[in-house]
Order: C-alpha cells, then sequence, then structure tokens
C-alpha cells in the first residue's frame, strides 16, 4: 500500500465514524470504497490494517457481532468501526 493510499484511509475511516452516530459503526468496505471508487475491493485488507492500526492508537474501536475486539487477536470475519 502506498503511503498516500494508507493515508487517505486513515483519514477516511476516522472520518466517516465521527460522521456516525455516537452507537453507529461503519465498515471496511465504506473506507475502502471512498478511497479506491471502482477498485475498492483490491483495498479491503488494507482497510482492515488500517483498522487495526487505529484500533491499537485508540482513535477507533473494532466490533464484531456488537462486542469489542482486540486489534492484535487473530480474527476473522465481518467487523465494524466505532469512533474511539
Amino acid at each position: 500500500m502506498s503511503t498516500d493510499t494508507h493515508r487517505r484511509l486513515r483519514e477516511t475511516i476516522l472520518e466517516l465514524s465521527r460522521e456516525r452516530a455516537p452507537a453507529k459503526s461503519i465498515c471496511p468496505s465504506d473506507a475502502a470504497r471512498a478511497v479506491g471508487g471502482d477498485k475498492w475491493r483490491d483495498l479491503m485488507e488494507d482497510a482492515r490494517d488500517t483498522a487495526r492500526e487505529l484500533a491499537r492508537e485508540g482513535k477507533v474501536v473494532i466490533t464484531q457481532k456488537g462486542e469489542p475486539v482486540d486489534p492484535d487477536a487473530d480474527w476473522r470475519g465481518p467487523i465494524r468501526i466505532c469512533a474511539g
């Protein structure tokens, strides 16, 4: 992932998660779509990795099935991102 793409994903995840209502969340695909346009699927793993990074920094919370997950844990499947 380029430095510019990484920066844009970080900014987009933070912006989108803050714009949602306090009890609402975003999907990593929301950020990937905003940054990647038609090639958003290519950015999905990068968006998930960026969300992990932001969660480690305490800027967002990653959830699965409504429960917070450890950003360093080995998890798979759908996740949601909430403002931290």
